[in-house]
């Protein structure tokens, strides 16, 4: 199978298993489980709070061993079991327990695979990664919106509910493991980094910045995201009626994502991040003003350029900075600074928040930061110029302002 085909199935596959995760653990912890907002906020806290430990250590071996498509083999099989463990516990210390274990893998999956796709991509990674990622997109469509069709005809049998998810996640997630072991494992996958070389990325001031600005972009919108399902159910919407929302969050990224390389060379990275950060205040802060259902259905089309401007835009700046020896832990660096750390507190903030004033509260706030953040970027994200690293190359990269 050719190297296109290869990454555009494996995105299908792992993001249609996210695409049943994200939208319906948050509710299958309420309702099913039935925590409450503080304790659902605690365990989706709690896969953060694993990866923020995790990340780096994957990464490293990854980038350390060469063996990038192995690693993330065992962290996509490793995730499958996690999912399949979680089946059998209901109480709430047996489900933190179990999505902390689940997260030792899953957490690490999308931003290793992120490193072996630019790997595979080889020259122009970043302009041409969109049209395959844009894939990803189509599987989490196609998961939310068929998901609730099958979840709509195991009631009616009366045989399963909202559990139903763990064990189909987990399905998905071993097809994604088993594609991991048919990735080619060329020289630009498996160039090693020497011991001691990721402490170049902290000795370099404007990778250090940019990891900041996330750490605050995901503290201000995580949170928000995690618990939409609850937003959305406070307001007396249906499991049918978040799946429809977010049909319409994604469509948009359908045509958006293949075209962030055009958009990189046009506005560069800082220029993708600003876009999608904005985009993002505006919808919180839309959807947290919004009087009925209707205008919070309107708000979640800005999701779409939130994704590509943050998801897609901050891989592509790590790729313009990150020597290729270190691409796995340049990306698990993005991914446990922000999604992480920033999201563990987050998620447990914005529980609180639902719980101490309501469920519009963390909305508005993320909102307003949100756009606070994109006027504060030409001042914490500094310019930088691509570098051209080879295995051999030990220098961090170059400030310049040729680049925006």
């Amino acid at each position: 199978m050719r190297i296109p085909v290869l990454l555009s199935v494996y995105w299908f596959f792992l993001m249609g298993a996210l695409g049943i995760f994200f939208p319906y653990y948050s509710l299958y912890l309420s309702e099913t489980l039935g925590l409450n907002a503080a304790r659902t906020g605690i365990v989706m806290g709690v896969m953060p709070l694993v990866g923020m430990f995790t990340q780096p250590a994957w990464g490293q071996l990854a980038d350390r061993t060469g063996s990038r498509t192995t690693v993330l083999a065992i962290l996509s099989l490793g995730t499958a079991a996690g999912f399949v463990a979680l089946t059998f516990t209901d109480s709430f210390l047996g489900i933190v327990a179990g999505t902390a274990i689940m997260a030792v893998f899953m957490v690490s999956t999308v931003p290793m695979f992120v490193a072996v796709s630019m790997a595979l991509l080889g020259e122009n990674a970043s302009r041409r990664f969109g049209y395959y990622r844009v894939w990803g997109t189509v599987g989490y469509l196609a998961a939310v919106s068929l998901f609730p069709l099958l979840l709509e005809r195991l009631r009616s049998d009366g045989t399963a509910g909202l559990e139903i998810m763990l064990p189909v996640t987990a399905a998905l997630y071993g097809v994604v493991g088993l594609l991991s072991l048919v990735l080619p494992r060329d020289r630009a996958v498996t160039v090693k980094a020497a011991r001691g070389d990721w402490r170049i990325l902290l000795r370099h001031k404007p990778f250090v910045r940019f990891l900041i600005f996330l750490f605050g972009v995901y503290l201000v919108q995580q949170g928000p995201m995690a618990l939409f399902p609850l937003f959305v159910r406070e307001l007396g919407g249906s499991a049918e009626m978040l799946s429809r929302m977010w049909i319409i969050m994604i469509l948009l990224e359908i045509p958006l994502i293949p075209l962030a390389g055009w958009a990189l060379s046009r506005i560069g990275a800082r220029g993708l991040l600003a876009v999608g950060v904005f985009s993002g205040g505006v919808r919180w802060l839309a959807t947290g003003l919004a009087t009925d259902l209707n205008m919070i259905y309107a708000a979640q089309i800005l999701h779409g350029i939130t994704v590509t401007g943050i998801i897609i835009g901050a891989p592509l700046y790590v790729e313009l900075v990150v020597p290729q020896r270190l691409r796995s832990t340049g990306q698990a660096l993005v991914s446990t600074v922000g999604i992480s750390f920033g999201g563990i507190l987050s998620n447990m903030g914005t529980g609180w928040l639902m719980d101490a004033f309501d469920a519009r509260t963390p909305a508005i706030v993320g909102g307003v930061a949100a756009i606070a953040l994109t006027l504060a970027l030409p001042w914490l994200v500094p310019k930088t110029e691509p570098v051209e690293a080879t295995e051999t190359d030990h220098l961090p990269p170059t400030d310049t302002a040729a680049m925006p």
